[in-house]
């Protein structure tokens, strides 16, 4: 059997590293620091960003030298965007959501082991979030991530806590495997989760999942706020409402669930 090393082509890997290395950097990254980062030689990667800049997908900084992402790269992801299909059919459950909530609303998908927004709503009150779409946050500490992996198959969200671990972020990070399969559990007979302080502190948020017409588990859709106006109380007063975004997401995809054995 064939493994995924073998399709490796070593240079286009290390230009893709580079590519995520550099877009770590909004501000720009010196082409001394970024070799030391990714442990390459200062003119091999004096050629890889020659040719990224060529095609668009580096820009350099005339005045400071210093290297960051080009608009290539914002071309192609709002390509991605643009393409998914999910992000159309969500937008109406997702805008009626922040309007009875008057919190902010994220849809996210899973990848590699992070949660990824790819929509957001934003929210009418004065003080809000700094997130925006393209973040990826980790899975396990998010409302969104639980509520995605407590419909995954078992072996599945295993395999991601046996790559990713269960770092502490706040300490309300639930880091605990006991306690992560306990909430998964709950999430899972609940159809919602709850992040309460877990990612960030001071910030809280309801998510429930969102399934495609087979029945997998496609996404998550959340509402997000600071912990001074999402109290508990409130938290749970949230839970039809962001419930029924994810199932009317859930049936515009197509999702039946009679069509789902259980």
């Amino acid at each position: 059997m064939n493994r995924l090393e073998d399709y490796t082509v070593k240079s286009v890997d290390k230009a893709l590293l580079l590519l995520e290395v550099v877009s770590e950097h909004p501000d720009g990254i010196a082409i001394t620091e970024l070799a030391q980062s990714v442990g390459m030689y200062k003119s091999t990667v004096h050629r890889l960003l020659g040719t990224m800049m060529r095609r668009g997908y580096i820009e350099q900084d005339p005045v400071s030298g210093r290297y960051k992402l080009g608009y290539t790269v914002l071309d192609l992801g709002m390509k991605l965007l643009s393409s998914i299909d999910l992000r159309r059919e969500a937008m109406p459950a997702l805008q009626e959501l922040a309007l009875a909530s008057g919190e902010v609303v994220h849809l996210a998908l899973l990848d590699r082991g992070s949660v990824v927004y790819i929509e957001k709503v934003e929210s009418p009150n004065t003080i809000r979030m700094h997130s925006r779409v393209g973040t990826r946050v980790p899975v396990h500490a998010t409302g969104l991530g639980k509520a995605i992996l407590a419909f995954l198959p078992k072996r599945e969200v295993q395999d991601i806590v046996r790559r990713y671990g269960l770092p502490r972020l706040t300490p309300h990070t639930i880091t605990d495997a006991d306690t992560f399969w306990a909430s998964l559990e709950e999430t899972r007979s609940t159809g919602f989760a709850f992040d309460i302080e877990e990612h960030q502190e001071g910030v809280c948020c309801v998510a429930a999942p969102i399934f495609a017409h087979d029945g997998r588990v496609m996404a998550a859709v959340s509402v997000s706020g600071p912990a001074l106006r999402m109290t508990r109380e409130r938290m749970v007063e949230l839970v039809p409402l962001v419930k029924r975004a994810g199932e009317r997401i859930s049936e515009r995809l197509g999702y039946r669930r009679e069509r789902v054995a259980p």
